[in-house]
């Protein structure tokens, strides 16, 4: 092998070595180096090793040499601490499945010492949480972004699971034709927001229940509706999603509850203390099942004070379910009609 080839080999291999083998504690002494070099077939001589560690300096690798220890790469692009967020994130995530989970936990392995990747190998346990069973919602996530950068509309089919966990294309399988704008994180599931030009309106589909997604050669619509959209308060609004009538809202919780109110409305939201050890807000939400079903699972801790049409959808929320539970003796009858 021409030795300039060599040289290049070396020092690459070098650069290796350091990068999985070193960390801030963990060294590699010049022996070591020069031993592991040669098993490569490469120079390991010492004047060779240092011309190479000084190249390594100037390129930008932070290599350090402790006397009685020997060299290493204390810092890194991510630091542990770093990665191991982003590992717990990906193990916690619901849409990304198991698998695709396995294979970016393992690339991020890639950006520490052996040493530190086991300590990577971790599991994050979320109560109540399933990975999705939508394996391509990582490339849907891909074919969003890629529309969004071209200025093109997307075409995609929209699915649903029967009780059999077949899916069930909308539409009869029609393609939905689409000007995505923006993915939306929420209640653990992402969302395109997009626009529709046939209703004319800007809707949201859930990205894991979107299927055979194309880009179309059309340039997006709705891009002036879309301007006028605030993205994080259209989240925040709409609870899990789903969609209504929009209204402002007078809510009265328990002072304990204070957390829970800013964690769904934000840090920002206005706070009336009351003398009862209670608050009130004001926020604008979209009335919705879902929306009740967040206040009922509060309990006694919040009320809905008004509008009316608010307080009247509360009451028979309460009322559609409370049949289910009044006929013990009818265990299967008493679903009929629901």
């Amino acid at each position: 092998m021409p030795k300039s080839s060599n040289q290049k080999r070396r020092i690459l291999y070098l650069a290796q070595l350091l990068l999985k083998q070193t960390d801030e504690n963990h060294y590699l002494s010049q022996v070591q180096l020069s031993q592991l070099l040669a098993q490569q077939g490469l120079d390991g001589e010492r004047k060779s090793l240092y011309n190479d560690l000084a190249h390594l300096r100037q390129m930008g690798l932070d290599v350090e040499f402790v006397r009685g220890k020997g060299y290493h790469v204390p810092n890194r692009l991510f630091q542990l601490a770093e990665l191991k967020l982003l590992v717990d994130s990906v193990q916690a995530s619901k849409f990304i499945t198991y698998k695709k989970s396995m294979e970016l936990i393992k690339k991020l392995e890639s950006l520490t010492s052996v040493y530190q990747a086991q300590q990577l190998q971790r599991q994050v346990f979320v109560a109540g949480r399933v990975k999705t069973m939508n394996e391509s919602v990582y490339y849907n996530i891909d074919q969003i972004h890629a529309a969004i950068g071209q200025n093109r509309q997307i075409g995609f089919r929209y699915f649903e699971y029967t009780v059999e966990k077949k899916r069930r294309f909308r539409h009869d399988g029609a393609q939905y034709r689409i000007s995505p704008f923006a993915l939306a994180w929420e209640d653990e599931n992402y969302y395109m927001l997009g626009f529709d030009s046939q209703a004319g309106i800007l809707k949201h589909y859930r990205v894991d229940k979107m299927s055979d997604i194309s880009l179309l050669a059309l340039p997006r619509e709705g891009g002036e509706q879309f301007r006028q959209l605030d993205t994080a308060d259209y989240t925040r609004k709409v609870f899990s999603m789903f969609g209504g009538e929009e209204e402002l809202v007078q809510l009265r919780f328990q002072n304990r509850l204070i957390g829970v109110a800013m964690d769904r409305f934000g840090k920002d939201v206005t706070v009336f203390p009351k003398e009862d050890e209670t608050f009130e807000i004001y926020t604008r939400v979209v009335l919705s099942p879902q929306f009740y079903g967040w206040i009922f699972a509060l309990g006694d801790g919040v009320r809905i004070l008004s509008p009316e049409t608010a307080v009247r959808g509360m009451e028979k929320q309460l009322q559609k379910a409370l049949p289910l539970y009044n006929q013990p003796d009818n265990p299967i009858g008493f679903f009929k009609g629901v």
